[in-house]
């Protein structure tokens, strides 16, 4: 029987050390790719002591690769494994790592913290993970404190959380951002500071309705009809303004009392 992830770290000959919620996460998230042939690169080498942790947990058939900017770190690879020097906020140095390693199946970003360590990153190296692959990114907890950002409103969780409406214009193509990922990311997972972006390019299409050939019942559809019941003052109060359109008065009360509604889910 496999030791669980936990163990292997805790019996690593090497320092290292991780938030006790991550071990979970990283079995749930990284349970397929074991014994597979696969590339691991973790971001952040420090003490060396993840880099066994990783090699154990995977399988022989694994290749991992350490990427940290300060030089002694290439002191590990007298025990097998690849060492990267770089900085990961350096868009030239992602775009040299891939030239020399090909593209990966998993990256992990237990780096630098800050906002421009964690955007650059993703930003470099989505397009170099394979189809089916994983870029998970610890400690993003450091977008809630002042010294990690250049800005609180571009810190990495304002990132990820646009990703998601990223995600979600594929549905028609109507709204776009300038920069884009969604032809890469399919999906986004967020854990206690920890997001996970699944990465597969035949996943990113337009989305489209697939109807079935049951029998068609003719019952209406009343999709607005439980956010009309809030708003009938509203209704019979726009009958007296025979200038104003009534459906235009109507939708904007309506939209008023729904927001008050939903603005507790935004706090």
């Amino acid at each position: 029987m496999k030791k669980k992830l936990k163990d292997l770290f805790l019996n690593s000959k090497n320092l290292s050390n991780k938030w006790e919620k991550y071990f979970n996460v990283y079995e749930e998230c990284f349970a397929s790719f074991k014994d597979k042939k696969i590339t691991f690169v973790e971001i952040g080498v420090h003490n060396g002591g993840s880099l066994s942790v990783w090699k154990n947990f995977f399988g022989e058939n694994s290749r991992i690769i350490g990427i940290d900017i300060n030089p002694e770190c290439k002191k590990f690879e007298e025990d097998g494994f690849e060492i990267f020097i770089g900085n990961q906020s350096d868009p030239k140095f992602w775009e040299t790592f891939f030239n020399k390693v090909g593209n990966v199946d998993i990256i992990l970003d237990d780096g630098g913290h800050t906002n421009l360590d964690q955007i650059t990153t993703v930003a470099s190296t989505v397009e170099n993970i394979n189809d089916g692959g994983l870029l998970v990114i610890e400690d993003v907890h450091t977008s809630y404190i002042e010294i990690y950002n250049s800005r609180k409103k571009f810190s990495f969780v304002s990132f990820a959380k646009k990703i998601v409406d990223d995600i979600n214009y594929t549905f028609d193509n109507t709204n776009k951002f300038n920069f884009s990922l969604n032809t890469y990311i399919y999906s986004t997972q967020f854990y206690e500071s920890i997001v996970v972006f699944k990465i597969d390019r035949d996943k990113c299409l337009q989305n489209k309705k697939v109807d079935n050939s049951g029998l068609n019942h003719n019952i209406e559809d009343q999709t607005w009809a439980g956010n009309e019941m809030n708003i009938a003052k509203f209704k019979k109060l726009t009958k007296k303004i025979k200038f104003i359109k009534l459906k235009t008065l109507t939708n904007y009360f309506k939209n008023r009392v729904n927001n008050k509604k939903l603005t507790k889910f935004f706090d």
